[in-house]
């Protein structure tokens, strides 16, 4: 059974992002999904390139506005996916500014067109996949 890894550039500054990513990563522990928060000094490059380097570049998707633009079905679709799979699935939220270059080539998923501040992204992203994961389960909280 796959684990999903969420990545984060660095802690949370602001203390009501970390309480929201602390409280889905603690919703989200039973469900096989981790957080692994990197040093925030880290560039683009190296930042990817360590995540890379341990995963394999196919079992790592960048956050990205390009990205494959998912609903809520379609995350619990993909976490279905993931779930069934051999590999750990490594989802890697970028620094303030994005990571250029650095992931021309690889797998995306976007959270929509809009901008985000990155610590907000990994809010967003740790609420979809406990959504997805309610989904799963026929859950209430989702309601359509």
């Amino acid at each position: 059974m796959g684990r999903i890894v969420v990545h984060l550039h660095g802690r949370a500054k602001d203390a009501a992002f970390r309480m929201a990513i602390s409280d889905y990563a603690n919703r989200l522990s039973g469900e096989g999904v981790s957080l692994s928060e990197h040093r925030n000094r880290t560039d683009p490059g190296p930042y990817l390139e360590s995540i890379v380097a341990k995963a394999g570049i196919k079992n790592v998707i960048v956050l990205e506005e390009r990205g494959e633009n998912l609903d809520s079905m379609g995350y619990a679709e993909k976490m279905k996916q993931w779930r069934l799979s051999s590999d750990d699935i490594h989802l890697v939220v970028g620094p303030p500014g994005g990571f250029g270059v650095h992931s021309d080539g690889m797998s995306s998923l976007s959270l929509g067109l809009i901008t985000l501040p990155h610590e907000l992204a990994a809010v967003v992203l740790l609420e979809q996949l406990y959504r997805a994961s309610t989904i799963i389960k026929g859950l209430p909280y989702h309601r359509v």
